[in-house]
């Protein structure tokens, strides 16, 4: 019997769905960075610095960008562990690691890079000192192995921190469904070229897990310590777990 899985508000088939994601992040790519200035008005760079942050990265630590794309947190934490840590850049969409992978030589860095699926980590156990994943958890569709896979690389003591699109504050629910379902398609069509995938979008970040959902799937798949912070009212949350 065929495997079902959600895309979006669609149930398709598991294989249906990682060919659908794949076109989304292929046909978005190249102009992935200025919709999210636009989308999120310049906030998704405050969000991303608050999770690296909150990581607790240092100076020579190891670092494990998962869906990692164009680089954005890449290039945070190269700057937090400096010259002698070490930051891999992975994702499983080639189009997107390209991007982030040419953004980070011709800012004169070169970094390990990985194409991998994060359900099927290619890395040791017990080989980073910190995992983060942000905006690329939704899309996996088992996000229980995936997790697992974060827990296994994880060296005792290290931490990961997920940074997602969440449940908002319920008050501002109302406007921003508005603007999730009538906005984004319209700027993704006139920016990005691609309206069903700003769509899809808006659709994925409302059949994720909300924030106490979340920390209870990273705590069944064994995080310890696992807290959540609100950013912006609940649009997105920081979740910060800890392997022992």
């Amino acid at each position: 019997m065929t495997k079902t899985t959600h895309f979006g508000f669609k149930t398709v088939s598991e294989t249906e769905k990682a060919h659908k994601v794949a076109e989304v992040f292929d046909s978005v790519a190249a102009r992935y960075n200025l919709m999210n200035d636009l989308m999120s008005v310049g906030l998704h760079r405050f969000w991303k610095r608050f999770a690296v942050e909150v990581s607790g990265a240092k100076p020579g630590d190891r670092i494990l960008d998962i869906a990692g794309g164009t680089a954005d947190l890449t290039a945070l934490f190269t700057e937090q562990v400096g010259e002698t840590g070490q930051v891999w850049l992975t994702d499983i969409n080639n189009a997107m690691l390209t991007i982030g992978r040419d953004r980070m030589l011709n800012e004169g860095v070169a970094i390990p890079v990985a194409q991998c699926d994060a359900e099927k980590l290619p890395f040791p156990d017990n080989f980073f000192d910190h995992v983060s994943v942000a905006f690329g958890l939704r899309n996996m569709t088992h996000k229980e192995i995936a997790l697992k896979e974060m827990l296994r690389v994880l060296r005792p003591g290290g931490s990961l921190v997920v940074l997602e699109f969440s449940k908002v504050w319920k008050p501002l629910q109302p406007f921003y469904d508005a603007y999730s379902f009538k906005m984004l398609p319209i700027m993704g069509k006139l920016v990005a070229k691609d309206e069903e995938s700003y769509r899809y979008l808006a659709e994925s970040i409302r059949m994720h897990p909300s924030q106490e959902e979340l920390k209870q799937l990273m705590q069944q798949v064994g995080f310890e310590r696992v807290e959540f912070f609100n950013l912006t009212a609940g649009v997105v949350a920081l979740h910060r777990g800890y392997k022992f």
